[in-house]
Protein backbone atom coordinates (compact mmCIF):
# COMPACT_ATOMS: atom_id res chain seq x y z
CA UNK A 1 0.00 0.00 0.00
CA UNK A 2 3.07 2.35 0.54
CA UNK A 3 4.13 4.46 -2.56
CA UNK A 4 6.04 3.24 -5.06
CA UNK A 5 9.54 4.31 -4.24
CA UNK A 6 8.74 2.99 -0.60
CA UNK A 7 11.13 -0.12 -0.44
CA UNK A 8 11.27 -2.29 2.63
CA UNK A 9 13.95 -3.33 4.95
CA UNK A 10 14.54 -6.74 6.53
CA UNK A 11 17.49 -7.57 8.34
CA UNK A 12 18.77 -11.07 8.71
CA UNK A 13 21.24 -12.08 11.67
CA UNK A 14 23.74 -14.40 11.40
CA UNK A 15 21.80 -17.08 12.71
CA UNK A 16 18.66 -16.17 10.44
CA UNK A 17 20.17 -16.41 7.92
CA UNK A 18 21.89 -19.60 8.19
CA UNK A 19 19.34 -21.48 10.61
CA UNK A 20 15.86 -21.21 8.20
CA UNK A 21 14.71 -21.77 5.05
CA UNK A 22 15.34 -18.14 3.81
CA UNK A 23 14.62 -18.50 0.34
CA UNK A 24 11.05 -19.96 0.86
CA UNK A 25 10.36 -17.65 3.67
CA UNK A 26 11.13 -14.64 1.39
CA UNK A 27 9.55 -16.24 -1.54
CA UNK A 28 5.93 -16.71 0.52
CA UNK A 29 6.91 -12.98 2.23
CA UNK A 30 5.97 -11.62 -1.27
CA UNK A 31 3.55 -14.07 -2.37
CA UNK A 32 1.40 -13.55 0.50
CA UNK A 33 1.74 -9.86 1.38
CA UNK A 34 1.82 -8.53 -2.25
CA UNK A 35 4.86 -6.71 -2.41
CA UNK A 36 7.05 -7.00 -5.53
CA UNK A 37 10.43 -8.33 -4.86
CA UNK A 38 12.32 -5.70 -6.22
CA UNK A 39 10.61 -3.21 -3.37
CA UNK A 40 12.29 -5.94 -0.32
CA UNK A 41 15.97 -5.53 0.80
CA UNK A 42 17.04 -8.53 2.67
CA UNK A 43 20.25 -6.85 4.69
CA UNK A 44 22.86 -9.16 5.99
CA UNK A 45 26.10 -8.76 7.77
CA UNK A 46 29.95 -9.15 7.15
CA UNK A 47 29.59 -12.21 9.76
CA UNK A 48 26.57 -14.54 8.02
CA UNK A 49 29.07 -14.53 5.07
CA UNK A 50 31.43 -16.58 6.69
CA UNK A 51 29.47 -19.46 7.63
CA UNK A 52 29.23 -21.88 4.52
CA UNK A 53 30.07 -18.97 2.16
CA UNK A 54 29.05 -21.14 -1.16
CA UNK A 55 25.27 -21.92 0.38
CA UNK A 56 24.99 -17.94 1.42
CA UNK A 57 26.09 -17.29 -1.99
CA UNK A 58 23.50 -19.17 -3.78
CA UNK A 59 20.94 -17.97 -1.53
CA UNK A 60 21.48 -14.46 -2.59
CA UNK A 61 21.85 -15.51 -5.47
CA UNK A 62 18.77 -16.79 -5.65
CA UNK A 63 16.94 -14.01 -4.18
CA UNK A 64 18.88 -11.32 -6.21
CA UNK A 65 17.21 -13.92 -9.09
CA UNK A 66 13.67 -13.15 -7.52
CA UNK A 67 14.47 -9.47 -7.93
CA UNK A 68 15.34 -8.61 -4.35
CA UNK A 69 18.00 -6.36 -3.29
CA UNK A 70 20.72 -7.19 -1.36
CA UNK A 71 22.33 -4.99 1.42
CA UNK A 72 25.77 -5.48 3.09
CA UNK A 73 24.75 -4.27 6.06
CA UNK A 74 27.29 -2.56 9.26
CA UNK A 75 30.35 -2.73 6.66
CA UNK A 76 33.90 -2.15 8.00
CA UNK A 77 33.41 -3.47 11.21
CA UNK A 78 33.56 -7.28 10.32
CA UNK A 79 35.64 -9.54 8.06
CA UNK A 80 36.16 -6.64 5.51
CA UNK A 81 37.57 -8.76 2.72
CA UNK A 82 37.00 -6.74 -0.22
CA UNK A 83 36.45 -10.27 -2.33
CA UNK A 84 33.28 -10.57 -0.30
CA UNK A 85 32.20 -7.03 -2.64
CA UNK A 86 32.55 -8.39 -6.05
CA UNK A 87 31.65 -12.23 -5.23
CA UNK A 88 28.42 -11.46 -3.94
CA UNK A 89 25.02 -10.16 -5.53
CA UNK A 90 25.02 -6.80 -3.59
CA UNK A 91 23.11 -4.13 -4.15
CA UNK A 92 23.85 -1.93 -1.81
CA UNK A 93 26.97 -1.01 0.60
CA UNK A 94 26.19 0.27 4.66
CA UNK A 95 28.84 2.38 6.34
CA UNK A 96 28.89 0.41 9.71
CA UNK A 97 27.55 4.06 11.88
CA UNK A 98 31.11 4.09 13.70
CA UNK A 99 32.75 5.28 10.56
CA UNK A 100 30.02 8.55 10.74
CA UNK A 101 30.85 9.42 14.28
CA UNK A 102 34.32 9.01 14.04
CA UNK A 103 34.05 12.13 11.64
CA UNK A 104 33.30 14.16 14.50
CA UNK A 105 36.53 13.07 16.76
CA UNK A 106 39.14 11.47 14.20
CA UNK A 107 40.75 13.76 11.01
CA UNK A 108 41.21 10.36 9.27
CA UNK A 109 37.43 9.13 9.05
CA UNK A 110 36.76 11.67 6.37
CA UNK A 111 39.65 9.51 4.07
CA UNK A 112 38.30 6.42 5.24
CA UNK A 113 34.73 7.54 4.07
CA UNK A 114 35.59 8.65 0.94
CA UNK A 115 37.59 5.35 0.10
CA UNK A 116 34.38 3.15 1.25
CA UNK A 117 32.04 5.56 -1.08
CA UNK A 118 34.16 5.21 -4.46
CA UNK A 119 34.75 1.58 -3.25
CA UNK A 120 31.17 1.16 -3.19
CA UNK A 121 30.49 3.40 -6.29
CA UNK A 122 33.27 1.36 -8.41
CA UNK A 123 31.24 -1.39 -7.96
CA UNK A 124 28.12 -0.21 -9.21
CA UNK A 125 26.46 0.09 -5.16
CA UNK A 126 24.32 1.67 -4.23
CA UNK A 127 26.34 3.42 -1.12
CA UNK A 128 24.28 3.85 2.71
CA UNK A 129 25.72 5.85 5.68
CA UNK A 130 24.38 4.62 8.95
CA UNK A 131 24.27 6.69 12.25
CA UNK A 132 24.21 10.58 11.19
CA UNK A 133 23.42 12.29 14.18
CA UNK A 134 24.28 15.80 13.59
CA UNK A 135 24.11 18.18 9.77
CA UNK A 136 27.67 18.43 10.01
CA UNK A 137 27.90 14.72 9.65
CA UNK A 138 25.48 14.60 6.70
CA UNK A 139 26.75 17.24 4.98
CA UNK A 140 30.27 15.69 4.57
CA UNK A 141 28.70 12.59 3.61
CA UNK A 142 26.91 14.48 1.05
CA UNK A 143 30.24 16.44 -0.18
CA UNK A 144 31.50 12.68 -0.37
CA UNK A 145 28.95 11.52 -2.70
CA UNK A 146 27.06 9.23 -0.32
CA UNK A 147 23.89 7.92 -1.54
CA UNK A 148 21.76 7.53 1.20
CA UNK A 149 21.84 8.45 4.96
CA UNK A 150 20.02 6.95 7.77
CA UNK A 151 20.45 7.84 11.41
CA UNK A 152 18.77 10.26 14.06
CA UNK A 153 19.22 13.27 12.48
CA UNK A 154 16.82 12.54 9.54
CA UNK A 155 14.16 10.73 11.95
CA UNK A 156 13.50 8.44 15.09
CA UNK A 157 12.25 4.69 14.58
CA UNK A 158 8.16 5.20 14.09
CA UNK A 159 4.90 3.57 13.83
CA UNK A 160 4.28 2.72 10.22
CA UNK A 161 0.96 5.19 10.98
CA UNK A 162 3.47 8.28 11.07
CA UNK A 163 5.27 6.93 8.06
CA UNK A 164 3.60 9.26 5.33
CA UNK A 165 4.56 12.54 7.80
CA UNK A 166 7.93 11.40 8.58
CA UNK A 167 8.63 11.33 4.20
CA UNK A 168 6.69 14.21 3.59
CA UNK A 169 8.37 16.70 6.44
CA UNK A 170 11.90 15.37 4.97
CA UNK A 171 11.01 15.62 1.59
CA UNK A 172 9.92 19.31 2.11
CA UNK A 173 13.28 19.63 4.25
CA UNK A 174 15.44 18.60 1.67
Amino acid sequence: KWPEGVSVAVNFSPQQFHQRDVLSEVRYAIEVSGLPANRLEIEITESSLMRNTQLTHDVLSQLRALGVRISLDDFGTGYSSLGYLWKFPFSKLKIDRSFVQALDETPSAKGILRSIVKLGHGLGLTVTAEGIENSKQLAILRDLGCDLAQGYLLDRPARVADLAAIILRNFANG
